[in-house]
């Protein structure tokens, strides 16, 4: 869980003073984004009500930096003189933590959806396991491949992408993977050509190759592989036993126009 803590403060505010009042946020605003301490901001309006409802949410590293980091520092008294006349419309505001209650809807489909599911994931670990035995830069890092290997990278990539949990049921989780490379000494050199037969094999077994979905592939292609890189290392300390990570869309959710 992180540590983070979620401030709203909820405002009612005259109709006939909202424009004033979203403009003197707009203007605080820019003090929030300075702030070491913030995390994110966004201010709400209600719909159903004739007078005008907002809801600002502003998430802190913690309820500490916000009290005596930012409340303390050479922003606030600016942020302050822009929203204190508005102090007196404020009906609650206090801080809140996450709980374990916490999800996502099907509003979006998940990447491992929007490839085509488990047969997309299995055609891209076949293509790809056969351009790697092939290759001169990485069949030594395979030698010796267990014929069950490219199934659970499928597994894997399935469940990283937002598929089911099939690889943490039969294997294990992130340690699992990692375990994986311990002492293998990968160089850059193989990790890229790693990065690049994935992204051909992709073509080839007909991944979706809309801006959105292979942003979103390669950025974890590429946080994967360095980590795999780091752990190979003689240095490397293993993680603690952590899940398989989720991987999202980002910045940029699937262009549906």
């Amino acid at each position: 869980m992180t540590a983070h803590t979620v401030e709203y403060v909820r405002y009612h505010i005259p109709e006939d003073r909202s424009a004033e009042f979203l403009a003197a946020y707009t203007r605080a605003a820019a003090q929030l984004a300075a702030a070491p301490q913030c995390v994110d901001y966004e201010l709400a309006r209600c719909e159903e009500d004739f007078v005008a409802h907002f809801v600002l949410r502003i998430t802190w590293t913690s309820t500490e930096d916000h009290i005596e980091g930012f409340r303390k520092s050479e922003l606030f008294p600016d942020f302050l003189a822009e929203i204190r006349p508005y102090i007196a419309d404020i009906e609650e505001m206090r801080h809140y933590k996450p709980t374990t209650v916490r999800g996502a809807g099907s509003a979006v489909p998940t990447l491992y959806e929007w490839a085509g599911g488990a047969e997309a994931f299995a055609r891209l670990t076949s293509v790809f396991y056969g351009k790697v035995l092939k290759d001169d830069l990485l069949a030594p890092v395979f030698d010796g491949l267990a014929p069950e290997h490219a199934e659970h990278v499928s597994l894997w990539l399935a469940e990283v992408f937002g598929g089911p949990p099939g690889y943490s049921e039969t294997q294990g989780g992130h340690g699992h993977m990692v375990a994986k490379h311990l002492g293998r000494g990968i160089t850059e050199p193989q990790r890229r050509r790693w990065v690049s037969l994935i992204q051909d094999a992709a073509d080839e077994a007909g991944l979706p190759t809309d801006a959105e979905f292979r942003s979103a592939f390669l950025a974890y292609i590429e946080w994967g592989t360095r980590l795999a890189v780091y752990f190979s290392g003689p240095d490397a300390k293993p993680p603690a036993e952590q899940p398989v990570p989720k991987w999202g869309w980002g910045v940029m959710p699937p262009y549906q126009g």
